[in-house]
C-alpha cells in the first residue's frame, strides 16, 4: 500500500492489520515519553485547504509521536489564496521533499489527483463529500475496542448521509470487515446512488435503535447546503435526535458515536453526549495511534 485514499481499497487483512497496529502503538500514549524514533528524518506535510481541528491536531501529533518532521500548510494564508492551482502546490511540496502529504480539500477526488503528482504517499483526510477513510479506521478501532469485535457489528449511520464523507468510508470499511451497516436519514438528504452502496436503508431511526450495537450520529453540514433539506431544526431533532429516551431504547451494551464537531441539541442532546456511553473522546484520542499506525504502514518505518 503506498497510498490511503479510500476505505474502499483495502482488504480486510490490510484493514486489521491497520487496527492492529494502532493497538500497538497506544502503548506508547501510555508512557511517560510519548515519542518513538521511528520516522526520524522523514518528512510529512499537512495540506489542508479547509478548516479542521481534530485531524489536522491529531496528524500533526502523530507524525511528531513518530519523529517525523511535520510542515503545516494551511491554504487560508498561502499561495493557494493567490491562486495557485493544486498541482503548482504538489510541485512545490514535491521539490521539497515530502515523503507523506496528508490532504484535505473540499473537491471530492482531490486526493486521488494529488497522487499523480507526488512521489511521495498521499493519505485522503477527507476529500468533498467522497471520503474519510482515517476516521472510519478509527471509528472501527474505536468499536472493536468498546465491544470486542467487528464482524456481526449492527452499525447505524444517522443523519446527513448525503454530505457526508465519514458514511460513505465508514459503510466501505465496516462491510470488508464484516458489520452489517444501515443508513439512516430523511430521504432528502441520502445520496442518490445510495443503493449501489453495501448496506441497508431505513427512514426510521426508533425502528432501528433496538437492533443496533453502534450508533453513529452525524451532524446536519448546514455549510455545504444551499437548499432546504428539512422543514426545521425542531422537526429534524424530533425525527432523527438521539436524545435520553431514545438511548433507553438502544441494546444494554450499544454505544453512541459521532464523529465531531456535535450540533449539542440538534442531532444529538447534551444529556447523549456527556453520557459514558458516547466515545468522542474516545475516538479521538484513538485518532492519534490509528494515524500513527497508518503513517508508520506506508512510510516503513522500522
Amino acid at each position: 500500500m503506498r497510498h490511503l485514499l479510500s476505505a474502499g481499497d483495502l482488504s480486510r487483512d490490510e484493514a486489521t492489520l491497520v487496527l492492529d497496529t494502532a493497538a500497538e502503538l497506544a502503548q506508547v500514549g501510555d508512557r511517560s515519553v510519548k515519542k518513538l524514533p521511528t520516522l526520524r528524518g522523514r518528512t510529512v506535510v499537512n495540506l489542508f485547504y479547509e478548516d479542521s481541528t481534530r485531524t489536522r491536531t491529531s496528524f500533526e501529533l502523530a507524525a511528531k509521536r513518530l519523529s517525523a518532521d511535520v510542515i503545516n500548510f494551511s491554504a487560508k494564508g498561502s499561495s493557494v489564496s493567490k491562486g495557485e492551482s493544486l498541482k503548482d502546490t504538489a510541485l512545490t511540496l514535491q521539490a521539497m521533499g515530502a515523503d507523506a502529504v496528508v490532504i484535505r480539500h473540499s473537491a471530492s477526488g482531490a486526493a486521488h489527483r494529488l497522487a499523480n503528482w507526488v512521489d511521495g504517499s498521499v493519505l485522503n483526510a477527507g476529500d468533498g463529500t467522497h471520503e474519510h477513510p482515517t476516521q472510519a479506521l478509527l471509528d472501527a478501532y474505536t468499536m472493536r475496542d468498546r465491544l470486542g469485535r467487528l464482524d456481526g457489528l449492527r452499525v447505524a449511520v444517522v443523519g446527513d448521509i448525503l454530505h457526508s464523507r465519514v458514511a460513505r468510508s465508514n459503510v466501505l470499511l465496516l462491510t470488508t470487515l464484516g458489520a452489517h451497516v444501515t443508513l439512516v436519514a430523511p430521504p432528502t438528504l441520502l445520496p442518490v446512488s445510495v443503493h449501489t452502496w453495501p448496506c441497508e436503508v431505513s427512514y426510521d431511526l426508533d425502528e432501528v435503535l433496538p437492533k443496533s450495537d453502534v450508533v453513529m450520529m452525524l451532524r446536519v453540514q448546514a455549510e455545504r447546503m444551499r437548499d432546504s433539506f428539512f422543514p426545521s431544526v425542531r422537526e429534524y431533532s424530533r425525527n432523527y435526535g438521539l436524545d435520553g429516551e431514545r438511548l433507553n431504547r438502544m441494546p444494554a451494551e450499544a454505544i453512541v458515536m459521532h464523529p465531531g464537531p456535535m450540533v449539542r441539541g440538534m442531532e444529538i442532546s447534551a444529556e447523549v453526549a456527556d453520557s459514558p456511553r458516547c466515545t468522542v473522546t474516545e475516538q479521538v484520542a484513538n485518532g492519534v495511534s490509528l494515524r500513527m499506525a497508518v503513517l508508520y504502514l506506508l512510510l516503513g518505518g522500522s
